[in-house]
């Protein structure tokens, strides 16, 4: 094995490390999994060391882009707006030279945030590449790393209802995308806010979601120290500027200095995560953009701290985390296609950190927040910004109602289809939090009722079970999703409980065949009886299916 990989895989996590092993394979892979499980600190290992021509990364939009230090999707497969349709785009790249060479140049191709990509854009940038380097291979033959998460931001869909969502477009079973899903949750540790962030990502809001809700709404003011985050560019602006002015004195003014071409600075200047003027005073909050470049790293993009002193070449800035640091200006770059830097922005690296959006928060890691969710309107909003995130106790909620919880259902099914397939994954913290002894009895005392839920509804299912309750009942008397209570059933399975579970499939259309398919390729994976029976039985039927035919031979 070569050294890189195995300096590589010594640092990370057992699913980082299955992940990582695929990605040294061949094949396209769909690197994913949820918020904080370090999809981009895999993808660092993975490029270590790796020639930027040979594995670019480009990004679905110019603010990732920029924070990756990569180029955006469309500027690297020249698709401009796709002005004219597919075709017109791809006869107006193929007249490109310097596009075609770097398609060629290119081995693997990294494409970040791949949820908010269209399905439409993918096959664009998919036909482009296979005129580019004369093959009618998927992707022209160029290998495919795509890292995302679906239940985070989805796709910008113009003039249509029904969001364009990549994982259903026929260009993406073309694309044969291996899964490499991570189930480690690093930003957290706080296993109790996990289970509610896991139910707000699939959408359910149960006694669990709302007791945590309605308990984070507490204290806050207009003075309370932590970043505001707001659906609308506009809120968050107006907050900013009204903290700042409340604060003695005249603001000190940092113009950001732009080199390049004037078409790169009007679409460039929206990509960057630090405005065209940096007002600020003594006593701001703010939040670092960009990570400490040094070997210590003292702080990370999404870093909160107060401003001590300002100079013309320094800032001084007191860290939550205790830390007190100096930096300077920096440069934040806007790449072409090629790789090349067209627009080049230097100012200090922070922001005003009283309020931001939820979609520039995207990618931060904050240490509190406090978070207005009574008015969002796309799938995966509250998520995004509840997994921003290191533990429950930094959440402030100023309002929250229930239609704001939203997942798309096509986006829960394709992660319920990766979970049935992997069992495996359910998002779990990277260790067990350490208790202090003298703590114990309080933190008991506030958990107890979440504990008591969780006991409840155990005890509820195997009272049902017992008393012979069809599964629709059984879901339905647990107030909770089909998908939930079979994952109560594996576990009661996985222990060695005996059951009884054959009332639960009575009456179910083709059950025999779906018995004589777990006959034939075994209970301990569900993909190949599903292929066996050509993809047309949900994977919660066949969940279903395999814990009654399990319970049958003795369960566990």
């Amino acid at each position: 094995m070569p050294t890189s990989v195995l300096s590589a895989t010594s640092t990370l996590t057992p699913c980082q490390e299955k992940a990582f092993a695929m990605l040294q394979r061949e094949g396209n892979i769909f690197l994913t999994g949820a918020a904080g499980t370090g999809k981009s600190y895999l993808l660092d290992q993975y490029l270590l060391r790796k020639p930027t021509e040979e594995f670019p990364i480009v990004a679905s939009t110019g603010a990732a882009a920029v924070i990756v230090g990569g180029r955006t999707f469309h500027s690297f497969f020249g698709l401009g707006i796709l002005e004219g349709g597919i075709e017109a785009t791809i006869q107006r790249a193929m007249h490109s030279r310097r596009l075609i060479l770097r398609l060629q140049r290119a081995c693997c191709v990294i494409i970040d945030e791949i949820s908010m990509l269209s399905g439409t854009t993918l096959l664009a940038a998919d036909r482009i590449a296979r005129r580019a380097r004369h093959c009618d291979q998927p992707w022209g033959g160029l290998r495919i790393v795509a890292v995302g998460d679906f239940a985070q931001l989805p796709p910008v869909t113009p003039g249509s209802e029904q969001k364009d969502w990549a994982f259903l477009h026929p260009v993406w079973q073309e694309s044969a995308f291996q899964p490499a899903l991570l189930s480690t949750v690093m930003r957290t540790q706080d296993t109790d806010f996990l289970d509610v962030l896991n139910f707000i990502r699939s959408g359910t809001v149960n006694d669990e979601v709302r007791q945590f809700l309605d308990g984070r709404m507490i204290g806050i003011s207009e003075e309370t120290e932590a970043p505001r985050l707001y659906p609308h560019r506009a809120q968050a602006d107006a907050f900013n500027q009204r903290r700042l002015a409340a604060i003695p004195g005249l603001p000190h003014a940092f113009p950001t200095k732009y080199e390049g071409d004037e078409r790169a600075m009007l679409s460039g200047k929206r990509s960057l995560p630090i405005p065209e003027v940096l007002h600020l005073k003594v006593g701001a909050l703010v939040m670092m953009r960009k990570n400490d470049p040094s070997y210590e790293r003292i702080y990370v993009n999404g870093s909160l701290g107060h401003v001590k002193a300002i100079t013309e070449d320094s800032l001084h800035i007191k860290l939550f985390s205790g830390e007190g640091i100096e930096i300077g200006q920096e440069k934040f770059s806007c790449l072409d296609g090629d790789g090349n830097e067209v627009l080049a922005a230097w100012n200090f690296p922070v922001t005003l950190a009283w309020a931001t959006t939820i979609h520039k928060a995207q990618g931060a890691t904050l240490d509190r927040m406090i978070v207005d969710l009574s008015a969002l309107w796309e799938p995966g909003q509250a998520y995004v910004a509840l997994s921003r995130v290191r533990s429950g106790a930094g959440v402030f909620i100023e309002r929250w109602t229930p239609s704001s919880i939203r997942a798309e259902p096509l986006v829960t099914a394709l992660y319920d289809a990766l979970a049935a397939e992997m069992k495996t994954y359910v998002p779990r913290p990277l260790y067990q939090p350490v208790i202090v002894a003298t703590e114990h009895k309080e933190k008991k005392k506030r958990d107890a009722p979440r504990h008591g839920v969780k006991q409840w509804r155990a005890g509820k299912i195997r009272e049902l079970i017992t008393r012979q309750v069809s599964f629709e009942e059984m879901v339905a008397a647990c107030g909770v999703k089909p998908d939930r209570v079979l994952l109560y059933i594996e576990e009661f399975l996985e222990q060695g409980t005996m059951l009884s579970l054959g009332h639960l499939i009575e009456g179910l259309p083709e059950v025999d065949t779906m018995r004589r398919a777990f006959e034939e390729h075994g209970t301990l994976r569900l993909r190949p009886v599903f292929d066996a029976l050509h993809e047309r039985i949900p994977y919660t039927t066949l969940r279903l299916v395999r814990c009654v035919v399990v319970a049958e031979r003795g369960g566990g």
